[in-house]
Formats: C-alpha cells, sequence, structure tokens
C-alpha cells in the first residue's frame, strides 16, 4: 500500500512539474533577454541586438516594446505565433537580405509572439531598440551625396544604403545625429577625412558600429569585392 501511494505521489509531483515547466516556457520575456537574441552594445540612446536563430530553432515567447529597426543579413523561413493564439503563420515574403524595417511599437501597442525558423540556413538580423519612447530632437544630415541611397525616413530614424564596387567611392557627407552601421556585405574601406590620414578598416557581414555625430567623410571601397552596409542617424 505505501508502494502505492508513494507512485501515485510520484506521478502527480511530475505532472506538476511538467505543468510548470510549460508555464514556465510560455511566460514571455522582454525582446533583449529572448533567446538568440544577444544584447551586444548599449547607450543612452538605444540597445542592439544580434539575432541569430540556427535552422530548427525558436525565440520564445518575447514582447517587443520599444520602436526598434532590423536589418536582415541572412533571410531564414520562419513561422510566427502570437502569444495566446494556436494560429502558427507560415514564412511571409520580403524578407530581402540587406532590407531594413522600421516598426513604431509605442504608437502601434506592443507585440508578443514566437518565431520559428523552419529553414535549412540560420536566420541572422542586427536589430537596435530605441531607449526613448519619444524622438531625441536631434537633426541628421540629409547626405545628398553620391553613393548614398535613402532607405528609411520617419520620426526617430534615418537611414541609407551604400553599396561601393571595387575602387568606387562615396561623395563626402557630415554626420550630423547619433548613429551607427550595419554591415550587410563584407569588404574593405577607407574613411576618408580631411586634414588626417585615410582610416582602412576591414567590414565583417553583421558587424556593427556606433557613429558619434561631427565627422566629415567620404568612404572608398579599397578592397577586391563589392561591400554593402546600412547607416542610421537618429532623430
Amino acid at each position: 500500500m505505501k508502494r502505492v501511494v508513494m507512485a501515485v505521489c510520484a506521478t502527480f509531483t511530475g505532472i506538476a512539474l511538467q505543468g510548470a515547466a510549460a508555464q514556465t516556457e510560455e511566460k514571455p520575456v522582454p525582446i533583449a533577454q529572448a533567446p538568440y537574441h544577444r544584447p551586444v552594445f548599449t547607450n543612452q540612446y538605444l540597445t542592439m541586438l544580434d539575432v541569430y536563430v540556427p535552422p530548427g530553432r525558436n525565440t520564445g515567447y518575447h514582447t517587443h516594446s520599444q520602436d526598434s529597426v532590423s536589418v536582415n543579413i541572412v533571410v531564414g523561413r520562419q513561422t510566427n505565433q502570437n502569444f495566446g493564439s494556436a494560429t502558427i503563420n507560415p514564412p511571409g515574403a520580403g524578407g530581402e537580405r540587406g532590407r531594413a524595417t522600421f516598426t513604431n511599437y509605442v504608437k502601434e501597442g506592443n507585440r508578443t509572439h514566437k518565431a520559428t525558423n523552419i529553414g535549412q540556413t540560420p536566420f541572422h538580423n542586427v536589430s537596435f531598440l530605441l531607449t526613448s519612447p519619444q524622438p531625441y530632437k536631434t537633426t541628421p544630415s540629409t547626405r545628398n551625396a553620391q553613393g548614398f541611397t535613402q532607405v528609411m525616413d520617419n520620426e526617430r530614424v534615418r537611414g541609407w544604403r551604400v553599396r561601393l564596387e571595387p575602387g568606387q567611392s562615396t561623395g563626402q557627407i557630415t554626420q550630423t545625429a547619433p548613429g551607427l552601421r550595419i554591415v550587410v556585405e563584407s569588404g574593405e574601406i577607407a574613411e576618408v577625412v580631411p586634414t588626417v590620414a585615410d582610416r582602412a578598416m576591414y567590414l565583417g557581414t553583421g558587424q556593427y558600429f556606433w557613429q558619434e555625430p561631427g565627422t566629415t567623410r567620404s568612404i572608398r571601397n579599397i578592397g577586391t569585392t563589392p561591400v554593402e552596409f546600412v547607416e542610421f542617424e537618429l532623430k
């Protein structure tokens, strides 16, 4: 009889533990704490996340609440499931490499979901979350110069894509607001700043660089392959 009671207790204990584990797994977390979302840089303006989801893995339920920008580095096939819904949405279209997307969660409201990579390649993007829910009241540059193609302009961020073939250069610009660079396609560049020696550097795919305002520069591809990146200035 004692063994029967112990077995019954063990069974109920196991069920309770499984239920508790399931509740823990389903509890949403802020995006910066989500699986495969790695915070890599933070300052008074933003937090940067390196998001890398291997094939067959998922992000767990997480909540987006801050205005954010993401840049696709490697496009994976991901399903999405909103928290509290049994519907699993199939992979959407339009996730091309290098695409920059802004989402205004402050105005549109929070989103809690889980993404699962069902493809054969990793899903990789670099995102940044704006710390303040209100604009910073900075004034970004216009960058009306050769080589800069504007890809984003809204109440929070202005962004430009730069793609240079070997030997090509951009025109000269002056950055007037805090910002950053996210690399889509690796290569070697030189930053050309008046009155100082050219600064050569290697840009690796998926790398990211914070850029303070006030610098006047142009950029030249000094490598043997095309290089592509996206630069942003905050508003």
